[in-house]
């Protein structure tokens, strides 16, 4: 649903707007003497909405590129020069109202709140109406009528002014800009209805048609409302990462002093002291200390990587177990970590871009709307000359194809699709998705914690002494290493405990037992001449050797089956080492798989698939797979991945089993024929009812009931949508596989439960 209005109230009530010297120290510095501004717009709403401020900063000096996030209802603008070019001016001429952008903004929806009131007002009046409707057209005594159509009108007025201002705002904005948009006949109908039925009772007139303006608003807000939770589920992704950012650092001075600095105040060459449990602010250089660094999140590596003095470290990365000592290279605006931020923010960006169905179709629907009432009108009043009759036909004429089936068509869909998958374990936030995941071609997985459960298991359990697996539990319990957590399962009480215990960051666990030294951890430290491995020795001889192996994800091979048979390419993008992902390819039978990839990297080979016309899903689970879930047409993560990678997906299935996957495939691709089906309701109603009222035998109250049966016919076929559990297997899974594009819109998927 359309609707291309800026929220005043909403901005208003998140603040005023900011000075020149309130956006210059609000912008960030990045290379080649550019600034860049990040502003809140809370009116934008859909396609339209993007194309009006971008267009409108085309001709602004020192404005070099402006970019506006549906999802998070976010404008960036880059600019050069000491002075901030008129951005916040350039917007309100483009009908819309901007803040600075607030990264701890509390995460209550205003706008929600406001739509959720409207709808129940108008909810209440016009069930109030239609019984007091019910009387007059049942032939109620003509003061009984007249009384009644007071009463309705006592009742219509403050609901259209409180419920009504959600669509007059949007309608008068953009009247103001030159525009147009579905709100404009929304508006003008119901006014009309309302106007003219105020008219008929003051002259004392039989008719009245309070009833058929409030109804009218019910029913769009409902689709408004629904639009509105669908689409505002997919705003807290890049607030999500900024807020993992440390917000400062301790500073070693010269001297030897610590003090505690602000992020904004961290500069590049201060040494910076980093405890265990404290996540890196910025890039650097490890200059003292060792210890066990956690890249899962930002590079996806599934195991601890060593830090050491030489080793660069990365904003973001865990410091797990030492104390370390690491001189910033970067400060926090410019670091690795800022550089995901503002990649998933242009990567999002582009995906929001994405014109929905209902915008799409609302570029044709307003001014056909327009043009088919004032014909209408100026008609009867050549054919007539009354102008009463005229106008009420033209209102009924607006009324009659006014949007609530198209309104309904695709939110009512997506909200029961949302709902099927729930029941399934699977969580979508933002409608469009779903229609975006009907569109795919071919899915991209990440390894660790996507494939693979991302927890190291121990493989050779059976090849190892039942006493040297126990003392290795018992040892590893004191540890919080990764490794040691895999181990530590198999104390069984059996073994001393260790007297003393000491863990060396980055090498291992020592202890002592009864006068004996013993190592767990590298084998070229725990055993002279030791080559790469974890091991335990006891006094430099080695007892055990352990290897460890990040096991398959429940399902990962029948979801890889059952998307290869159904004709999607499967790919693995990793940011691990080649070993690993290899192994996991290989398991899986892909043949396409690429490890060692940073962020920007995933990013890149979506974008060049992309750019080969490919459509892909993108199925990662850590920080650094956010930017490439943006940046995917699609994207879905597993409830067990981080914060972001959630935040930044559009889908989150809650089950262990990646089955989640196909399924979901197969309710968006059921959900988007339905959506089509809705359309062609809308249509073919609009068809047959469109001559009916231009021939003026329809009054306006009848028309609000067609438009009624409509919107209850197409709510009714969004519920044909079928239970992810009643989905049947093919039975053949050596069936013939059908490209996507050959496949009918909706067809299940075939080997899934």
């Amino acid at each position: 649903m359309s609707c291309c209005a800026p929220g005043v109230e909403a901005a208003a009530e998140l603040g005023g707007a900011p000075s020149r010297d309130e956006i210059l120290l609000a912008s960030r510095d990045l290379k080649d003497g550019l600034r860049q501004t990040d502003l809140s717009v809370p009116g934008i709403h859909c396609g339209a909405c993007i194309a009006a401020i971008e267009g409108a900063f085309r001709d602004v000096p020192a404005v070099e590129q402006a970019r506006v996030n549906l999802s998070a209802k976010r404008l960036s603008v880059k600019w050069r020069g000491d002075t901030p070019p008129p951005i916040i001016e350039t917007v309100s001429r483009a009908g819309y109202e901007a803040h600075l952008f607030d990264t701890e903004e509390d995460a209550a929806d205003p706008e929600l709140s406001r739509l959720v009131r409207a709808t129940a007002v108008a909810g209440f009046a016009s069930m109030n109406i239609m019984l007091l409707s019910v009387s007059v057209w049942s032939g109620a005594e003509p003061e009984t009528r007249q009384a009644f159509h007071w009463i309705s009108a006592a009742l219509a007025f403050p609901a259209l002014l409180y419920s009504g201002r959600v669509f007059f705002a949007s309608a008068w904005s953009a009247l103001r800009q030159g525009r147009t948009n579905m709100d404009v006949p929304i508006s003008v109908g119901v006014i009309l209805a309302f106007a003219l039925s105020l008219y008929d009772t003051m002259a004392g007139g039989a008719y009245a048609y309070f009833d058929a303006a409030v109804s009218l608003l019910f029913f769009l807000l409902i689709g408004r409302t629904l639009d509105h939770i669908m689409r505002e589920k997919a705003r807290s992704a890049v607030r999500g990462l900024i807020k993992l950012t440390p917000r400062g650092a301790t500073v070693e001075r010269e001297d030897g002093s610590r003090d505690y600095l602000p992020a904004n105040q961290i500069e590049t060459g201060m040494l910076l002291a980093v405890a265990p449990g404290e996540r890196l602010l910025v890039d650097g250089i490890v200059q003292w200390g060792r210890s066990d660094i956690d890249c899962a999140l930002v590079s996806g590596e599934s195991a601890a990587q060593s830090g050491e003095p030489g080793s660069a470290v990365r904003a973001g990365t865990l410091n797990l177990t030492g104390a370390m000592k690491v001189t910033a290279t970067s400060d926090a605006s410019n670091s690795s970590l800022a550089d995901m931020v503002a990649l998933m923010a242009v990567a999002d960006g582009g995906r929001a871009r994405y014109r929905r169905i209902a915008d799409r179709a609302a570029r044709l629907y307003s001014p056909l709307v327009h043009a088919t009432a004032f014909l209408t009108f100026f008609g009867w009043m050549a054919a007539t000359g009354d102008w009463h009759r005229a106008i009420g036909i033209a209102i009924a004429v607006l009324i009659i194809t006014c949007p609530c089936a198209l309104g309904l068509a695709v939110p009512i869909v997506q909200t029961v699709a949302a709902r099927r998958l729930f029941e399934a374990g699977i969580m979508v936030k933002d409608g469009s998705a779903l229609e975006r995941l009907a569109e795919i071609d071919m899915v991209a997985f990440d390894k660790t914690g996507t494939l693979t459960t991302g927890r190291p298991r121990l493989a050779n359990a059976s090849e190892i002494d039942a006493g040297a697996l126990a003392l290795a539990g018992a040892i590893a319990a004191h540890s919080n290493h990764p490794v040691s957590r895999a181990l530590a399962p198999f104390d069984d009480g059996s073994q001393p405990s260790p007297a003393i215990i000491t863990e060396h960051p980055g090498l291992g666990v020592e202890a002592r037992i009864d006068r004996l030294l013993y190592r767990l951890g590298r084998a070229e430290w725990a055993v002279p001449g030791g080559s790469a491995g974890t091991v335990l020795s006891r006094d430099g001889q080695r007892l055990a050797s352990f290897v460890f192996e990040d096991s398959l994800r429940q399902d990962a091979a029948s979801s890889v089956e059952a998307l290869r048979r159904d004709g999607f390419p499967v790919a693995i993008l990793s940011g691990d080492v080649e070993h690993a992902a290899s192994r996991v390819a290989k398991q899986l039978g892909v043949g396409d798989v690429t490890a060692r990839l940073l962020p920007e990297e995933k990013v890149a080979r979506i974008a060049a698939l992309a750019a080969g016309g490919r459509k892909v899903l993108m199925v990662g689970d850590g920080l650094n797979d956010a930017p490439a879930l943006s940046a995917a047409h699609a994207s879905m993560a597993p409830s067990t991945a981080s914060d972001i990678g959630r935040n930044a997906a559009d889908f989150v299935f809650l089950r262990p089993s990646l089955l989640s996957v196909p399924n979901a495939i197969c309710v968006a691709r059921e959900a988007n024929r339905l959506v089509h089906q809705n359309f062609a309701i809308a249509i073919a109603y609009n068809a047959i009812a469109i001559p009916f009222a231009i021939a003026g035998y329809v009054t306006p109250l009848i028309a609000a009931l067609a438009m009624s049966l409509s919107s209850i016919v197409v709510v009714a076929n969004a519920l044909r949508l079928h239970p992810v559990a009643d989905r049947v297997p093919a039975a053949d899974p050596r069936s013939r596989t059908l490209a996507p594009k050959q496949q009918a819109l909706g067809q299940p998927l075939a080997g899934r439960a």
